[in-house]
């Protein structure tokens, strides 16, 4: 049923194995890797590749994190300035990340960078807290705001009940999964369905809102600052939700391999990207405000619901099924990336074994797909969507923080390697600071859930030298990993 991917070593002075040209050998361990090859054709086009981020990016962020957001700044202008400086802070992330896809060109992402730029120890934690806490949380928390948006139209009289929320979140969850392990090629077409869904949804908010204001009104930008007094250690939190909403620029990297031209287009498909998400979602809060006040806002469990229930009428009902579309999406992107991470990850030996095979005939890595299932089910039960968010957010931007880092130490590490596409010193300087200083600024602002994350992160040290390390394991240990 699997077959295990073989793997060339390349003795290149680096931790990394493969073929740099993105070609993975024969899945069968009977032939040499040079014959059957399996290649990964670059199919990935500057404008498939500004779809891949505009697709991932825009889920449920910007129709959960307002109230985050607005919570944490306590003003509607200060919300404005968080929401367009975290686009700016995510367009230096981008393009920090381009200048490593462009100069490591493997797959793998964060987990890849960090492999090659500190070693193995902290690739293994960064791979190891993904798999334990930053995927099943994000998936979580996405699919959260997927059942509540699609449960909106049958409760539009009344409050929609948490364990109906749970119980559809879940089934999501499941078909995610369950699409991600049967077949590559229709994940990739149900996924340009949802970007469009996506786009509309964003449309059906911005363009009303552009009405209201055009029509004068704009009582709630008055005293745009005045509010609750926002707490300095709130604004952690306040970034942690703009941050999430903007998270997914980094998805580009998990296909390095398949992009044409990368120097070019990977780039070219951030900057064009990223300026069309900040600038949608800046205009998109701007809707919001044109018709609903802060309070009412923060009040509100369906922003763009309550928003489409002033100005659209039964037409309102359209808004929720966009949005539950649009989180479904980018549970659908999550995943199939991610699980290329895992199957990075085991062919390097960082993961168990059968985390790398592939099904024989339907082509997909169904081990490294469903190990996620069990793992989110926990997350979805055990907490709910605001805690959630901080809780992944903490290792999430710790180690996005250190990769960038990363790329500052390769620049004196290996000046030689070539660098296509290099960016300003300064943009990695500052984005590995914020980073850095939000992760630790947040275990005063929410110690408990921020304390959660950092406690779990920290049980990667003895993960890796039990399970990679330590080589005189018993035989039903090695059986257990599959070695």
């Amino acid at each position: 049923m699997f077959r295990k991917a073989a793997v060339t070593t390349v003795s290149n002075g680096s931790y990394l194995q493969g073929q740099a040209d993105g070609r993975l050998p024969s899945m069968g361990n009977s032939q040499p890797a040079q014959e059957g090859k399996v290649v990964l054709k670059r199919k990935v086009t500057l404008l498939r590749g500004i779809s891949i981020i505009i697709g991932t990016i825009i889920g449920a962020g910007i129709f959960i994190s307002p109230k985050g957001i607005l919570k944490n700044t306590g003003s509607v202008g200060m919300s404005l300035i968080v929401w367009t400086a975290c686009g700016i802070l995510s367009l230096f992330g981008a393009l920090c990340y381009a200048e490593l896809g462009t100069c490591i060109k493997k797959s793998g992402g964060h987990y890849t960078y960090i492999l090659e730029a500190f070693g193995p120890l902290p690739a293994f934690v960064r791979v190891w807290v993904e798999l334990l806490v930053i995927r099943p949380a994000a998936t979580a928390v996405i699919s959260l705001a997927f059942g509540r948006y699609f449960l909106e139209p049958f409760f539009m009289q009344c409050e929609i009940p948490e364990l109906a929320i749970k119980l559809t979140t879940a089934a999501g969850i499941t078909l995610v999964m369950v699409l991600n392990s049967m077949s590559v090629s229709w994940s990739a077409r149900i996924q340009i369905f949802l970007t469009f869904c996506k786009l509309v949804a964003i449309l059906i908010i911005i363009v009303p809102g552009v009405i209201q204001l055009i029509k004068g009104e704009t009582q709630h930008f008055k005293n745009a600052f005045a509010g609750n007094d926002a707490s300095v250690l709130g604004l952690p939190l306040a970034f942690y939700s703009g941050m999430y909403a903007y998270s997914g620029w980094f998805y580009l990297n998990f296909v390095t391999e398949e992009v044409e031209n990368p120097e070019k287009n990977i780039p070219l498909a951030i900057c064009i990207s990223m300026v069309i998400v900040t600038v949608g979602y800046v205009l998109t809060n701007v809707a919001y405000f044109t018709t609903i006040s802060a309070g009412e806002l923060l009040l509100s469990q369906a922003v763009a619901v309550t928003f489409a229930e002033r100005l659209m009428g039964s037409f309102s009902l359209a808004v929720p099924v966009f949005v539950a579309l649009s989180c479904f999406g980018s549970m659908n992107g999550g995943v199939f990336a991610v699980s290329r991470m895992f199957f990075v990850a085991s062919r390097e030996g960082h993961l168990p074994e059968i985390l790398s095979m592939i099904h024989v005939r339907k082509h997909t890595p169904l081990p490294a797909v469903i190990v996620l299932h069990p793992l989110t089910m926990i997350m979805l039960f055990t907490g709910d969507l605001y805690s959630l968010l901080n809780f992944l957010s903490f290792a999430r931007w710790l180690f996005i923080g250190l990769v960038v880092a990363g790329l500052i130490y390769l620049r004196y590490k290996r000046p030689d390697m070539p660098r296509p596409f290099k960016v300003p010193i300064f943009i990695p300087a500052l984005f590995s600071f914020t980073c850095l200083f939000m992760v630790a600024l947040s275990l005063y602002s929410d110690p408990v859930n921020t304390g959660i994350g950092f406690a779990i992160t920290l049980t990667g040290v003895p993960a890796y030298y039990l399970f990679i390390v330590w080589d005189k394991k018993p035989k039903w240990f090695r059986k257990l990993l599959g070695k």
